[in-house]
């Protein structure tokens, strides 16, 4: 893996594609894991403004102090990165002041998970508009295109995605060439959809390496009955999830109707 080059490509993709759209900068959520660390500091790396946002919910405290150490190493190293912190709590609880939270009680957690993600892309393209700044996603190959580990019109509402042609093992290999802080880079995993601090592997099952193998397996043509073990059980969860949330990962279907009914 050339990563130096990497970088560079990444960063003058993203220059050219704010050039091209005639905007001057960025707007991120800072989340205090490796994926928004690495896509802030590419960001930052273009020289145009970069707003890093901070927007906790219920948040557990090692993601807010991670996300803190990075804000705070980011603006020493570039000047043109500004950071505010949006909380988003008092949102949160009216919210579900107003609405339902009758059902099972799994189905109730992950709806409003969910909506603490889409309360925070909300506020993204709030202060995007606001600026004329572009959206930057944060999510990465694995979880994009494999097992569609993120919140529709949530995490998934972004302008461009400047790392989801990465696996996670890729995202943290530029995290260290990027002096990303260790804190970020030895944390496990976690979306922070649920005000603790469980991890993306407690909620999947599997671990990232696991997952990026299923990946490589799944593009090779292979099948379960392939496979035994721990390995049979990865392969089963990878597919899984790839087959339950193929509707995030493909266009949204559209009812064509037949010319001759026009």
């Amino acid at each position: 893996m050339q990563t130096d080059k990497i970088v560079d490509h990444i960063v003058n993709w993203l220059k050219d594609y704010a050039t091209n759209a005639r905007v001057n900068g960025f707007v991120i959520g800072i989340s205090g894991g490796i994926d928004s660390a690495v896509t802030s500091t590419l960001c930052a790396k273009t020289g145009l403004d970069l707003l890093c946002i901070e927007m906790p919910i219920h948040q557990a405290e090692s993601h807010v102090s991670r996300a803190q150490e990075h804000i705070s190493q980011l603006k020493e190293r570039f000047a043109n990165v500004k950071d505010i912190r949006v909380d988003l709590t008092p949102v949160f609880e009216e919210f579900k002041t107003e609405v339902s939270l009758e059902g099972k009680q799994s189905t109730v957690d992950m709806a409003l998970a969910n909506t603490r993600a889409r309360l925070r892309m909300t506020t993204l393209y709030y202060h995007a508009g606001l600026l004329g700044f572009l959206v930057a996603g944060t999510g990465n190959k694995v979880e994009d295109f494999g097992v569609g580990f993120y919140t529709k019109y949530g995490d998934g509402g972004v302008d461009l995605s400047p790392i989801a042609d990465l696996m996670k093992s890729e995202v943290y290999t530029i995290g260290k060439y990027l002096d990303v802080p260790e804190s970020i880079m030895n944390a496990a995993p976690s979306d922070g959809l649920f005000g603790d601090a469980r991890s993306d592997e407690d909620q999947i099952g599997a671990s990232y390496p696991e997952l990026e193998w299923a990946m490589q397996m799944k593009d090779e043509g292979k099948t379960i009955d392939d496979f035994s073990g721990r390995q049979r059980d990865v392969f089963q969860i990878f597919t899984r999830y790839n087959s339950s949330n193929k509707h995030k990962m493909i266009p949204i279907p559209i009812c064509e109707i037949p010319k001759n009914l026009k």
